[in-house]
């Protein structure tokens, strides 16, 4: 009888938490009995311990054994001493045999449920490790197995032999959840406005497009700022990348230089636009000559620039990392004589198009107008000049598309226009109405890049580019 009211105690005790914890046995593909131990979580990160629940069920487990421990001394003392398998079956109470399987049934399934729960939370689910293996009981050491050296079982309650010891919950097979992972799409919308729809399609952008050859700048779009400077020296500055690269450079190198100071000598290499949003060169280029000015460009695996206090453009060899040319611009004005709008001694401009090298300048025989020269990127000897009837000083800017010289109203006004072009192929210049905007109101540098088929600049700290249009010419 008193086996009978553990067992009911037991199944009492496995009950009061059917709203909490839940085991589950079954047989398996191999013939193993599995068993599954479950724990509602209503909160993500809830585990049983943090409820409490564990040293209840240790409670629990230490007051079973210690009964268990008693009925087997009971029928020791009825049936003799020794092992439990040399008792004749004969020698017990059938009734008592029966329930003492029970009991021991019970009293497994608890002690399984206790190593399940004493193995660490698995990131927060409320599901546990299932456990395989037969149900562990002291019966099973009374039928044949042998003791040997004895374990305590979870440090609590009663003893079990080595071969059916509960295995240790660090050596069992746990279910180790992978993060779930989810894609999430967006959708965006760019409202346009209707007037510049109109103007674009009057401009014949549609349609009459040119993606490959040259033609008539019809469109600017808006700037994308792919970068900031972080200090003073940064609100003015130059940012390139060379159309023509050599090895062991690429198109995706990207070139810098803040231009604040009386002494510029640095040019930060970086290995893509990217690395330069974040700040971090691959590499920082000492000059061997201070440059002036915002007017630098990157070609052929050079650095083009005007050297300091001086009317002369020099290369930089890249590779090299010297001079390796430089040359005179003949009677060009500099350091503040021939400004754009902004200052900053642009008086000496650099830029590259699909045709190749240029220089933008003024001198006193020209009285302040814009003069173009083409030059050659290897010795810089000019091979043509071209005097145009632009007022250097009335423009905010200026750059080159296939041959034409374009400049730009305004370095400061939110909503400023590309005002006049200058065809070197026929000598005749027009103005312009294309909307321009100066996102961050003070544009510093402005130049094309034929490969990327964009505008780079430098508003106020700011590094940015523009897509263009191009018409059929």
């Amino acid at each position: 009888m008193l086996g009978v009211w553990l067992l009911l105690w037991a199944a009492m005790a496995l009950g009061g938490r059917a709203d909490t914890a839940f085991l589950r046995r079954a047989h398996d593909s191999s013939g193993h009995c599995t068993y599954s131990f479950t724990v509602a979580s209503p909160v993500e990160a809830a585990c049983p311990e943090a409820a409490g629940g564990v040293p209840e069920l240790r409670a629990e487990l230490a007051a079973l054994a210690a009964r268990l421990s008693r009925l087997e001394s009971r029928e020791r003392g009825v049936g003799g001493s020794g092992p439990r398998g040399a008792e004749p079956a004969g020698a017990r109470d059938p009734q008592q045999v029966a329930a003492a399987a029970r009991l021991e049934a019970a009293y497994g399934e608890l002690l399984r449920a206790k190593m399940v729960t004493d193995v660490p939370c698995c990131s927060g689910r409320g599901h546990r490790a299932p456990a395989q293996g037969s149900s562990i009981s002291g019966a099973a050491a009374r039928h044949g197995a042998p003791r040997g050296r004895q374990e305590k079982a979870g440090g609590e309650g009663g003893w079990l032999g080595p071969a059916h010891a509960v295995p240790d919950p660090a050596a069992a097979p746990r279910w180790d959840p992978q993060p779930l992972s989810y894609q999430e799409l967006q959708s965006e919308r760019t409202e346009v406005p209707v007037s510049r729809l109109l103007e674009e399609t009057a401009l014949g952008r549609p349609g009459k497009e040119d993606s490959a050859g040259c033609g008539q700048l019809v469109w600017v779009g808006e700037p994308v700022v792919f970068g900031r400077a972080d200090s003073i020296a940064g609100k003015y500055g130059v940012w390139m990348k060379d159309p023509e690269p050599v090895p062991p450079f690429t198109r995706d190198n990207t070139w810098r230089v803040d231009t604040v100071g009386t002494e510029v000598r640095q040019l930060f290499q970086y290995e893509e636009a990217e690395q330069l949003a974040r700040g971090y060169p691959a590499k920082v280029h000492i000059l061997p000559r201070p440059l002036e000015s915002t007017g630098a460009v990157i070609y052929r695996g050079g650095l083009f620039f005007q050297p300091r206090h001086s009317r002369s453009v020099a290369r930089y060899d890249l590779r090299g990392e010297t001079i390796t040319a430089e040359r005179e611009i003949p009677g060009a004005g500099y350091h503040g004589q021939f400004p754009y709008s902004w200052g900053g001694y642009t008086d000496i401009d650099l830029a590259v198009d699909e045709t190749g090298l240029w220089v933008i300048y003024s001198t006193e025989k020209a009285r302040g107008a814009i003069v173009l020269s083409k030059l050659d990127p290897e010795t810089l000897e000019i091979s043509r000049t071209w005097e145009t009837n632009i007022r250097k000083r009335g423009v905010a800017n200026s750059f080159l598309i296939c041959g034409t010289l374009y400049t730009v109203s305004s370095y400061s006004a939110p909503n400023a226009t590309i005002n006049f072009a200058y065809d070197t192929a026929t000598g005749t210049s027009q103005a312009l109405s294309i909307p321009f905007q100066n996102r961050f109101r003070y544009l510093s540098m402005l130049d094309y890049n034929p490969a990327e088929r964009q505008l780079f600049a430098w508003d106020s700290f700011n590094m940015v580019t523009y897509p263009v249009r191009l018409s059929r010419a």
